[in-house]
């Protein structure tokens, strides 16, 4: 399967940040998470690919064409965590603004959308609430006929019957053969139940690309009483508590035995990888990987 993003050693450097020659794809057709901590670059990466900023190394490529080919704006919808529509506008409003810009435009579909999401036409924009506003932006996305969804955040702030609809809205969007979605979040959960490949990235680097399942079956939580815990496995467990009671931690699933009988071992989901993660000090991103 082709793929349709293809970062190689991109660079972008700040006075207090830098987004460290990260080399990463995404396949046709799949969900795929960026995952990290705020401030591990995940907008910075997003803005790069959408020309937003200037890279100082490395390349970009959609579809197999640099990322700046003007022919790739009708393949790819782009919602932020905060849609840019005007404050008086209302979605009659957006329409005229942004029809002019995409041959594909369809204003039957986006008015179809805009009755789905429950959103009057003649509303202004500053009236609106945050799923509101992120539902408005999906309207316009969607009524190009995108083939590439560009997603920073998009269930952030959201409650959860409004986040499981945004989800529903994606699961939608992907039946028709050929669609993709990238979305940054923090909010792991979500990508639990929608996405297939995670991208992980940490202080500017990327730590992991791959399946999302294949990362959650690399691990497990291990927790322990009192006496349970070997001290051959202390440097083997990330994010390692030790409390009255016993201990518990993350440790890789090939380094499971040695333990004694006692130590129950459990699933760890997206988030707590993350958060193991961030306990650990100084374990290796040198090699891309975890």
């Amino acid at each position: 399967m082709s793929n349709v993003i293809e970062i190689c050693n991109l660079r972008k450097v700040y006075k207090n940040f830098m987004l460290d020659d990260i080399s990463f794809s995404v396949p046709g057709s799949f969900v795929c998470g960026f995952i990290g901590e705020n401030g591990a670059g995940k907008t910075t990466t997003l803005k790069l690919i959408l020309g937003m900023a200037m890279k100082d190394g490395g390349s970009i490529k959609l579809f197999g064409k640099p990322a700046d080919d003007v022919s790739l704006k009708e393949d790819i919808g782009v919602v932020f965590e905060q849609p840019y529509y005007q404050e008086d506008w209302t979605p009659i409003d957006v329409e005229k603004a942004m029809r002019p810009f995409y041959r594909k435009w369809n204003s039957t579909t986006f008015h179809q959308y805009l009755e789905r999401f429950s959103l009057n036409p003649k509303q202004k924009y500053k009236t609106m609430s945050r799923g509101m506003k992120m539902k408005l932006g999906m309207a316009v996305t969607l009524a190009h006929d995108a083939k590439l969804l560009l997603l920073d955040e998009p269930t952030s702030g959201l409650d959860p019957a409004c986040r499981d609809e945004m989800l529903e809205i994606f699961r939608d969007y992907m039946v028709e053969e050929g669609r993709t979605i990238f979305f940054s979040t923090h909010i792991t959960s979500d990508l639990e139940k929608i996405a297939d490949h995670i991208i992980y990235i940490k202080n500017g680097r990327i730590v992991y690309s791959g399946l999302k399942d294949e990362l959650i079956e690399k691990y497990c939580l291990v927790r322990g009483g009192v006496g349970d815990l070997p001290r051959s496995k202390r440097d083997q467990i990330f994010g390692l508590r030790e409390y009255t009671g016993g201990f518990d931690g993350m440790i890789e699933i090939k380094d499971i035995a040695g333990f004694p009988g006692s130590v129950v071992a459990e699933t760890v989901s997206l988030d707590d990888i993350m958060v193991r993660m961030s306990r650990r000090a100084g374990y290796d991103e040198t090699n891309g990987c975890i």
